[in-house]
Parts: structure tokens; C-alpha cells; sequence
């Protein structure tokens, strides 16, 4: 068999795992793959979780989710609903396997499917770590249009988050508030969380005039709302309404619990994913009976908690871990997986919290999580920091380079060039040099330079480069809504309180 055929060959029967063409231009190209657990551990995953939803089921206090519940085959007995295994796998049959994001622009910017993934930043930070001072203080309305500014500006996140809770904002508005900021200064979709539903209708009639229309909205999306159900087993009144009302209206939305290993889930992995499972499939099967085919996203968010400190754990390799075994879950039920990545216990964007980034980007990529967060939060989610965000995208764009793997044709073999050149020359002059060098990644943060033009250029270290790097970044100005949308979107703001 020749070269030719035997990549031919090669590529066919590999044809589930790499891309493939019928003629040489590319035969071959490696994506690298993490397959965390077996089929049967899959399936015993799945199992162990329809046994759960079914015997020991959930607190549900909400009365309208109760009667649909129970008018779809559900045990209501008081507050605790128990669910069918087979409403259940109905419910995972009719969520949509794609779900796709647009930018104000109506470019659909984040695709949520198979593999793909898609990073962005984080919300409800507590404090601001300021890259101009290095003081850490609480986060304002005015922090909020800056890393709004900022995610834009970041190649590597396709979509934003409200990111902060700004302590200068009246409590019962500051959701709005925060929403608001993110929606007119970044023109990437949103993930918002809010803490009403009168909040989420505010939040949505905005979303609602940046697309034009209702009918826009629903079928060109710029929003996702989150919900985070408590754990263990709890679905809350104004959780529920919210969700009722995303689903009705066809807005995207995940349901994202935080069972914590040893606290408020069991101390094993095995126990933590199958509770966290069950948690986010209840709003699956409420948002399928109310809208079936309404559009959701699976996962939780199940980490440890460290016994030493008492902390929610971001660093902990087990989060990884889990992240790793529900992304896999998500596929075999062939829904998108919300995952994250780029977080830290570490208290400034240093050494610590570098290798947690890295370590977790990688993780996320390697399993095929399609929607990604948390990226740039340190000390176990109080503190957001633009310097880490930075860090953050710049791993983010080493880690997707990893990713795009290894193309291999007749060209990139280069036998040809490597028998003109023979042995000891060199490829430097060579034009197929000049086309192939531009496929290398080059990083506008980590430097390669010898050591004495690293002191020729001012021996800067990696912690000032960053800085100087973010303060630039920062200057970016975001691309401005319409006059008439904003005006819009004052109308609606006055309106709040009254």
C-alpha cells in the first residue's frame, strides 16, 4: 500500500473521532480527546440518577410546578416531588442538542454543540482587585462597564457574564443594574442571574429592544438566564417562576447547582455527580413539560469542600474531575454541558493561580464542556480581577491552539522540501517555511527571549507585563448601542421601583 493510500485508509476507518476528506488535501486531522469514563460507567451514572429523582426526589414548595408535575406522572406528597424514570428520558429527548448565541450584530457568535467549546467570564463577584492600584475594594456599577469593556476586548471570551454584585447600587435593583452595564457595554451575548421574576422580565424587555423584537429574541438569542437550584434537592419559588417564564418565552437558560463534596452533597465524586445531575435534569423536565423543545443547558457546578479551610474548593483537581465525568454525561444525552474553567482559591493572579487556570481550561477543553465560565475569578469566587481575566484568555488561546491539534497532508509532510534541503542545510530561505511558520502560536504575554535582550528591553518580569498588557486592554471602548436603543433601554430602566 502507498503513502496516499494508507492515510486514506487511515482517515475512513478513524472517521468518528477525526476530520476527514475524500482527497489528500487533508486527510488527517487530530483533535485531541478526553473519554473520562467508560460507557458502563455512564450508564451506571445515569442510573444511579433516575433513582434518585425517583426515590428520594425533591423539595418543591412551588404550587403551579407542583400541579404540572403531578398532571405529568410525578409523586407530590406536600413539598416533596418524586420523578418518573421514564418522564425523565422523555424530557432529555426533547431539549435541543444545538443551542446558538448571537451578538447584538445578530452574528451568531457561541454554538453550542458536540464538543465545541466556548469560554467566557464569571458573575457575582464580591471585590475588585484594581490593576491600576493592586488594591482590592468592593465592586461598583463603574466596575462593571470596565470588565463589560474588557470581555469584549478578550479574543477568547465569546460571551459575557454580569460578572460583579455592585455594592453602590440600591440591593433590591443592583441585578438590573449589573445587567444593564453588561448588555449596553459589551456587545457579546449575556448569561445573567437575577434574584425575581418582575428582575427578569426588566432584563428581558432590555434584551427585547437591542434585538429589535420579541420574535428576534427568541429566534436570534443574546440572552441566557441562570438559575442555581440548592443543594441538596431544592428548587425555590422565585427559581421556579424564573424558569417557568424563560421557558415559556423560548429563552435559553442553564440550571446550575453547587453541590460541595462532604457538605451539601456526599463526600464521594460518584455521589456528588449523580446528586448535581439530578438537580440541573428537574429544570430540564419543568422547561420540556411547559415548552417542549424549549432550549437548556445541563450541568453543576460540584466541587469540594476543603475540610482544612471549610472553602468551596476552585482550585481542587477534583472539580476537574467531575466537570470531566457530567461533561461526558451531557453527551451521551446529547445536550450542551455548561462547565468551567480559568478559576482560583489563589488570592491574586500569581503563581497559584496560573497553574488552577491552566490546569482547568485544559480540563474543560479536553472533555468537550461547550459553554465554559468563571474565567478570571479568584479566592474561591468572592474577587474579580482584569489582570487574571487577561491571564485567563491567554491561557485560553494556548489551550485552544493544543485543541486544534495536528494537520497532516501531502503539503505539511513536506518530503519534498525536506529532500531539496538534505542533510545539513536548513529551512530558514525555504517558502514553504514562509507559508508554515504563521501556523505557530505566539503569545503576547509569555517571552522567549534570551536573557540578554530580556535586560536589553527592561528586565521586565511576568507580574509587570501583565499589568501593562491588561492597563492597554482596558483602554478598548465598546462598540455603542443605537441612540434609539438606548433611549429604549432608559425608558425601561426608569421604570423600576415604581
Amino acid at each position: 500500500m502507498n503513502l496516499k493510500n494508507q492515510f486514506s485508509a487511515q482517515s475512513a476507518a478513524a472517521s468518528d473521532d477525526r476530520e476527514t476528506s475524500t482527497g489528500w488535501e487533508s486527510m488527517l486531522h487530530i483533535k485531541p480527546r478526553q473519554r473520562f469514563l467508560s460507557t458502563a460507567q455512564i450508564q451506571g451514572l445515569h442510573e444511579a440518577t433516575l433513582a434518585l429523582m425517583e426515590r428520594t426526589g425533591f423539595k418543591v414548595t412551588h404550587g403551579k410546578a407542583k400541579e404540572i408535575l403531578h398532571g405529568h406522572g410525578c409523586w407530590v406528597d406536600g413539598d416533596r416531588v418524586r420523578l418518573p424514570g421514564w418522564l425523565v428520558e422523555k424530557a432529555l429527548s426533547t431539549v435541543p442538542s444545538q443551542v446558538v448565541f448571537y451578538d447584538r450584530n445578530r452574528t451568531a457568535q457561541v454554538v453550542l454543540k458536540d464538543d465545541d467549546t466556548w469560554y467566557g467570564p464569571t458573575l457575582d463577584a464580591y471585590d475588585y482587585l484594581d490593576p491600576e492600584t493592586g488594591q482590592r475594594r468592593p465592586f461598583t456599577l463603574a466596575d462593571c462597564r470596565k470588565t463589560a469593556a474588557l470581555a469584549e476586548a478578550l479574543d477568547n471570551f465569546t460571551w459575557v457574564m454580569t460578572i460583579g454584585i455592585c455594592a453602590d447600587g440600591p440591593p433590591a435593583m443592583t441585578d438590573r443594574l449589573i445587567a444593564k452595564e453588561a448588555l449596553t457595554g459589551c456587545s457579546k451575548p449575556l448569561l445573567f442571574c437575577c434574584n425575581s421574576l418582575e428582575a427578569m422580565k426588566d432584563i428581558y424587555d432590555m434584551a427585547v429592544a437591542i434585538a429589535g423584537d420579541e420574535q428576534r429574541l427568541k429566534s436570534q438569542p443574546n440572552i441566557l438566564g441562570f438559575e442555581a437550584p440548592i443543594s441538596p434537592l431544592t428548587y425555590d419559588d422565585a427559581l421556579i417562576d424564573r424558569l417557568l417564564f424563560a421557558a415559556e418565552k423560548g429563552l435559553p437558560q442553564v440550571c446550575y447547582s453547587g453541590p460541595q463534596a462532604g457538605s451539601t452533597s456526599p463526600a464521594t465524586l460518584a455521589g456528588t455527580v449523580v446528586q448535581g445531575s439530578a438537580e440541573s435534569l428537574l429544570g430540564i423536565v419543568l422547561a420540556q413539560l411547559v415548552s417542549p423543545g424549549a432550549p437548556f443547558i445541563y450541568g453543576a457546578f460540584a466541587t469540594i469542600m476543603d475540610m482544612s479551610t471549610t472553602i468551596f474548593s476552585y482550585g481542587a483537581p477534583e472539580m476537574n474531575v467531575m466537570a470531566s465525568a457530567m461533561a461526558q454525561l451531557a453527551h451521551s444525552y446529547n445536550i450542551p454541558f455548561f462547565g468551567m474553567s480559568g478559576c482560583s482559591d489563589a488570592k491574586f493572579p500569581d503563581s497559584q493561580a496560573a497553574v488552577e487556570a491552566t490546569f482547568s481550561c485544559l480540563c474543560s477543553a479536553m472533555s468537550g464542556a461547550n459553554m465554559v465560565h468563571d474565567n478570571g475569578w479568584l479566592d474561591h469566587a468572592t474577587l474579580i480581577s482584569p489582570e487574571y481575566m487577561v491571564l485567563v484568555n491567554e491561557v485560553i488561546e494556548k489551550v485552544k491552539r493544543y485543541m486544534s491539534g495536528m494537520r497532516v497532508d501531502e503539503d505539511r509532510l513536506a518530503l519534498e522540501v525536506i529532500d531539496r534541503v538534505g542533510p545539513g542545510g536548513h529551512f530558514l530561505l525555504e517558502d514553504h517555511t514562509m507559508t508554515y511558520f504563521r501556523e505557530i502560536w505566539y503569545s503576547k504575554l509569555f517571552d522567549r527571549s534570551t536573557t540578554a535582550d530580556w535586560r536589553a528591553a527592561g528586565s521586565k518580569q511576568f507580574h509587570e507585563r501583565l499589568k501593562e498588557h491588561t492597563l492597554r486592554i482596558m483602554e478598548h471602548e465598546p462598540e455603542q448601542l443605537s441612540p434609539e436603543t438606548v433611549k429604549e433601554i432608559e425608558d425601561i430602566s426608569a421604570r423600576w421601583g415604581s
